[in-house]
């Protein structure tokens, strides 16, 4: 089964804010050596990125249809791939399983709790949020984001309308249930590409055998 169209989101600059020096984002600018043993690097500048939250969850909400297990998907807005100035071009819309930062006084499953009710509409205790594989850096060469990856099974008939976070990158999202198998193969075909989604997706597929 195809995955459904995504929704068509086109992203409008209105003013570009890019001298200004707060922002979601912190650029960090080093000037740093690298050590090894009684052996020094010459000087080298290197920048960092940084933001008050810097650590993701990421959730993959199953259950099973007619036997086989079927995941839950969400379109995401990602303003950075409508900004790519060269090829190439992909969509600005992705399908992905459900993810979102860890506030600096949260622990990892409670933000994954959290974050399936806002985006999914699934209320759950954060016990029942099992782990999927250990955590992952998913670009290391700019930033120390790291990624705590949970899993849970859900009863669709328990779902709520999510409650969203308020941006309006989350308005209108579309959420599919689809089977894993299904999900596996739009990695392949470049349907998903997300990467952490893909990553949930293979570990889900992995631990169930």
């Amino acid at each position: 089964m195809p995955l459904p169209e995504a929704p068509k989101v086109e992203l409008e600059v209105v003013l570009d804010r890019s001298e200004e020096r707060e922002g979601f984002l912190t650029v960090r600018r080093f000037d740093m050596v690298a050590v090894r043993g009684s052996r020094r690097s010459s000087t080298f500048r290197y920048d960092v990125l940084d933001r008050r939250a810097l650590d993701a969850c990421v959730m993959v909400a199953h259950h099973e249809v007619n036997g086989a297990v079927s995941v839950y998907l969400r379109s995401a807005v990602r303003p950075p791939l409508a900004l790519r100035p060269r090829e190439p071009h992909p969509s600005a819309v992705l399908w992905e399983v459900p993810a979102g930062l860890i506030e600096p006084d949260e622990s990892p499953r409670a933000a994954a709790a959290r974050e399936l009710a806002e985006e999914l509409g699934f209320a759950v205790v954060e016990e029942r949020l099992e782990p999927l594989g250990l955590w992952s850096v998913p670009a290391p060469g700019f930033v120390g984001e790291v990624h705590h990856y949970f899993h849970v099974r859900v009863d669709p008939k328990t779902q709520n309308a999510p409650a969203g976070d308020g941006s309006p990158l989350e308005d209108d999202a579309l959420i599919v249930s689809v089977p894993l198998a299904d999900a596996l193969a739009a990695c392949r075909d470049g349907s998903i590409r997300d990467a952490k989604t893909e990553i949930a997706l293979r570990r889900l597929t992995e631990l169930l055998g």
